[in-house]
């Protein structure tokens, strides 16, 4: 799979896809958000509607075989939305495709635990996650740290809704480098909120 790909369903969390969204493309990513439905919009769990790029029918059909470090699939928290992530057989299937093939997983909050806690090489990796979601990774053999954002490898993994700037700039950074999510964590005044 080539590029960068927000899955998002039915009552995902609003800040964790659309914050993530926003910091990659403000450092030049090109990111889009994929329904995995047919409907032209997405209904958050704050019942905020998200318009998206494309289907999940269309991302499927048109899945691009062969993945780097810097394609990456992105997957929100939110309920139900992560419980709908976790429950699509074919985007699981895809997703543990697409890290075989050498791509790039991301989670936040819920989702490192139901989502990436079904990946067939998350033994071992450093996760968080939001706080009752560990013991699902813990199972799988991953480790958990209750840090906002963490890397490992070519698995990237966020807290909650609160550090969902801190999860896009880790995956910006992986993507990008380290200046590139630097000049947009300037741009955000990150620095003054550290003062």
């Amino acid at each position: 799979m080539k590029g960068v790909y927000i899955f998002l369903a039915d009552g995902f969390e609003d800040i964790e896809a659309l914050a993530t969204a926003d910091v990659l493309r403000r450092g030049g990513v090109y990111v889009e958000l994929v329904s995995l439905d047919e409907e032209p919009f997405v209904v958050s769990s704050h019942r905020v509607a998200v318009g998206v790029d494309q289907s999940f029918d269309y991302f499927a059909l048109h899945y691009d075989h062969g993945a780097n470090e810097k394609d990456v699939m992105i997957f929100p928290g939110g309920m139900p939305g992560t419980r709908n992530l976790a429950q699509h057989g074919m985007l699981m299937n895809l997703m543990q495709e697409h890290y075989n093939e050498g791509g790039t997983v991301a989670a936040i909050c819920a989702a490192p635990g139901m989502v990436l806690g079904q990946l067939d090489g998350i033994a071992g990796k450093r996760v968080t996650c939001f706080d009752g979601f560990e013991g699902i990774l813990e199972e799988a053999g991953a480790v958990f740290e209750p840090r906002p954002a963490i890397t490992d490898g070519r698995v990237i993994t966020g807290r909650s809704a609160g550090h969902a700037v801190t999860f896009g700039l880790e995956i910006l950074k992986k993507i990008k480098g380290e200046e590139k999510a630097e000049e947009v964590r300037h741009a955000l005044m990150l620095e003054t909120l550290e003062a």
